[in-house]
């Protein structure tokens, strides 16, 4: 495991979720972290976890949506830990009225592009002075299958992904050559334990997702959390301006695959 001892990372929207196992993992690696939430408590909690393991950490509440408390957030990491040298931007926000375009709700378009978009450009404009400085520095941004394609619903989170995408290159290009990196990580659909709690998926959903899937289970934080850590780490110097799929091979198939699946069953081994 590619070690990151001495390095500094902020972690937004890692109260929970993906952003709990990236967290997790960055401090298991030997990097001090701020665990990043407006769930403070939630926060607080995770940062006790890592500090009562052996790892460096401290929690700080904010709303990625607000520039006052994203630049409080890394001038609190400055003077705690002298310098930022990660940042994944994780937090996101979502709505129930995400519907369709003719008939989602415009609040719900606003909320998701304030928290998973701006909130993203907001957290790179507030780091990259300092990384520029130091000369080095990594981004990672949480994107989104429902970036790279269409869906039914859900439109103005898939629209602030695809923007999400377009900010990781635009980062990427404007300061590559001045020792920054800037990619981004596209999950597909993955287990959080509120996923698996709430039971959000009904057992049909689950049987057609599966059906788009080329592995044989579905993923969980923990595999996002891994290649996170690749991504930061020095061992991805050559990577810049991407946007890794993480998605067990949902986009890589031709739209028929799944209704061929269902027609004439596995013939992987024929």
């Amino acid at each position: 495991m590619p070690s990151l001892n001495g390095r500094v990372a902020i972690v937004t929207g890692s109260a929970s979720g993906i952003g709990q196992a990236v967290v997790r993992t960055l401090a298991d690696r030997g990097a001090s972290v701020v665990v990043a939430d407006i769930n403070g408590p939630g926060a607080e909690r995770v940062a006790a976890g890592i500090v009562a393991d052996g790892g460096a950490a401290r929690a700080w509440t904010v709303d990625v949506a607000q520039p006052d408390q994203i630049r409080a957030m890394v001038d609190g990491a400055l003077s705690d830990f002298g310098r930022v040298d990660i940042l994944h931007n994780n937090a996101m926000a979502g709505s129930p009225l995400d519907l369709d375009v003719v008939n989602l709700d415009l609040g719900a378009w606003d909320l998701a592009m304030s928290v998973n978009l701006r909130g993203y450009l907001l957290g790179c404009r507030a780091v990259l002075p300092h990384m520029l400085e130091r000369g080095s520095g990594v981004i990672v941004n949480t994107s989104s299958n429902s970036g790279l394609s269409g869906d039914l619903t859900r439109t103005a989170y898939g629209v602030s992904k695809a923007g999400v995408n377009a900010l990781t290159m635009y980062v990427a290009t404007q300061y590559g050559r001045r020792g920054i990196r800037c990619n981004a990580v596209s999950p597909g659909l993955v287990m959080t334990p509120a996923m698996e709690a709430a039971e959000a998926l009904s057992a049909q959903d689950r049987e057609i997702y599966q059906l788009s899937h080329l592995t044989p289970r579905f993923a969980y934080p923990a595999d996002i959390a891994g290649y996170v850590a690749f991504l930061v780490s020095d061992e991805a110097e050559m990577i810049n301006g991407q946007i890794l799929c993480i998605d067990g091979g949902m986009l890589a198939h031709t739209p028929s695959y799944a209704q061929f699946l269902v027609a004439y069953g596995d013939r992987g081994d024929a």
